[in-house]
């Protein structure tokens, strides 16, 4: 990828978005824990058609979980399914459905992790995977879509 000024500034653009919509779920309790619905998620389609934007989820997922109080292995894992998810989208660029469930499947293995052994949640790691998959899903399965197509819309004028 060549680095110039658009692509860094689409980057950090990414990850300020993905801090703010973080910080809105956060708000409304549900940015962490069991259940899970990040707003900040309908962004991880946005590699399919910017590439920078992988840098830019990564970044964002850090500081997000930073910001909302994650401990260290939540920041370094839960940011770790983040590029996973983002590398992937980006291979499958040119299948959505296949895209939009990178994510999902990236943080409904790993995070089950995290919310197990470094928040200690005595729910089931698999009963996790199934309630962490159901939010993302419900974001990047049905909302990303429709974000990435009014960008796109935006794009193409």
């Amino acid at each position: 990828m060549k680095t110039n000024v658009k692509s860094i500034t689409r980057a950090s653009l990414v990850a300020g978005m993905y801090i703010v919509l973080t910080m809105v779920s956060n708000m409304m309790g549900l940015a962490s824990g069991a259940i899970q619905f990040r707003l900040s998620e309908a962004l991880t389609l946005l590699p399919v058609i910017f590439p920078e934007s992988v840098w830019g989820l990564f970044i964002g997922c850090i500081l997000s979980n930073f910001l909302t109080g994650c401990v260290i292995w939540d920041i370094i894992f839960g940011s770790i399914a983040t590029l996973i998810a983002a590398i992937l989208t980006r291979k499958f660029k040119n299948k959505i459905f296949l895209a939009s469930l990178c994510p999902v499947i990236s943080n409904a293995v790993i995070v089950p992790f995290v919310l197990k052994y470094a928040y200690c949640l005595g729910d089931a790691w698999w009963y996790l995977c199934v309630t962490v998959g159901i939010g993302e899903m419900a974001v990047c399965c049905l909302l990303a879509p429709l974000v990435l197509k009014g960008i796109q819309k935006h794009f193409n004028k």
